[in-house]
């Protein structure tokens, strides 16, 4: 809100040195002069202005074309604030000074490896201590179910178990997958931890956190082969429906 209120305090004080020039230099009436501004900052936004989805892939598209900025992450977004530009109308409204934007701009670099790295450690232990434990004790169960298929069946007992030895074998790669991918998150978060600033915010957004993703995959694809009544969470389809 700092930043948008400066925005439009900065051009509607602009906007009225234009209209008061039009109205003493060429003695135009003050509505005919503010239509004039407006129909040129209509002109002059043209590059900015879109009729489709601004959320979707065609304004994305359509942003390159035109030369805009696309900052498609926090850190990367923070930079602007404290570029020339943005630091000197901060300075021209009088709002904040280059040292006070640069603190603030520190303290939310800050605020922001804080928050990735606290959902590092929480998705961390929910996976192996939730997750990963309850995908045991259901494998376990499978697989006593194939021992007991093989006292019954005997030889060729693998025909009858086919389903549950590949379900625990799925489950089994799952779970490798999870805690390599915890262990490799953890390793560049000790990393993140010694850089400062910039550089520790970049490498929390794109060291640190694109593993969330890929341990979110297979603790999902475990979801959906865990018994309902072992998950020890929320399934998707319970936040919709109730049993």
């Amino acid at each position: 809100m700092t930043v948008l209120n400066t925005i439009i305090a900065k051009q509607l004080k602009e906007f009225k040195i234009e209209v008061d020039k039009l109205v003493d230099t060429k003695n135009l009436k003050k509505d005919e002069a503010v239509f004039n501004v407006l129909r040129e900052y209509i002109k002059a936004s043209k590059k900015i202005r879109f009729e489709g989805d601004g959320y979707g892939e065609a304004w994305e598209k359509e942003a390159i074309k035109r030369g805009l900025s696309n900052n498609k992450t926090t850190p990367e977004a923070l930079k602007a604030k404290i570029s020339k530009l943005s630091i000197s109308l901060f300075e021209e409204m009088k709002v904040m000074n280059k040292i006070e934007v640069e603190a603030r701009h520190e303290i939310e670099l800050e605020e922001y490896s804080k928050r990735i790295q606290i959902e590092s450690r929480v998705l961390g232990d929910i996976a192996r201590n939730h997750v990963i434990p309850t995908a045991i004790q259901y494998q376990n169960t499978l697989i006593e179910n194939v021992k007991g298929l093989k006292e019954i069946f005997g030889k060729g007992f693998e025909q009858y178990a086919k389903e549950q030895i590949d379900l625990i074998q799925k489950i089994s790669g799952h779970i490798a997958e999870i805690n390599s991918k915890i262990e490799q998150m953890t390793e560049e978060r000790k990393k993140a931890n010694k850089l400062e600033g910039q550089k520790n915010a970049d490498a929390y957004c794109n060291k640190v956190k694109p593993y969330f993703d890929e341990i979110r995959y297979h603790c999902d694809k475990l979801e959906l082969m865990v018994d309902d009544n072992l998950w020890p969470l929320t399934k998707y389809r319970e936040l919709l429906f109730t049993r």
